[in-house]
């Protein structure tokens, strides 16, 4: 059996983290919570990452800023945005540089889990 996608979730609300990581691990996935975009960049355990799900609006670095972070460092990294305050330029900007998919919370879990498919295989 191969193995299971390694995805981390980059969010500052607890619930949120919890509640992705239920839905995820109960699909199969490997999962790595972090509550701020610096905790993730300051992890060692990033290199083993196989997609992460941000989201936009965080304190100090932000889910786009994040995503422009990680398109340098690991441009291959897929990722997918999410966001509260869901605005055209959010939307225009997250997927110019390159995210997989912009969701909009509250999402349903199949929105998230067709995303996530589409991320991993490219």
């Amino acid at each position: 059996m191969s193995k299971m996608p390694v995805i981390a979730i980059v969010d500052d609300d607890g619930a949120i983290r919890t509640g992705l990581s239920s839905l995820l691990r109960s699909e199969g996935y490997q999962i790595r919570l972090f509550e701020s975009a610096d905790a993730f960049l300051d992890s060692s355990c990033r290199a083993g990452i196989d997609l992460v799900i941000t989201d936009i609006q965080m304190d100090g670095t932000n889910g786009l800023d994040l995503q422009e972070i990680l398109k340098d460092r690991q441009p291959n990294l897929p990722m997918l945005v999410m966001t509260a305050f869901p605005q055209p330029d959010l939307r225009s900007r997250a997927l110019a540089q390159g995210a997989r998919c912009f969701m909009c919370k509250p999402f349903e879990a199949e929105e998230l889990l067709g995303c996530i498919r589409k991320a991993l295989t490219g």
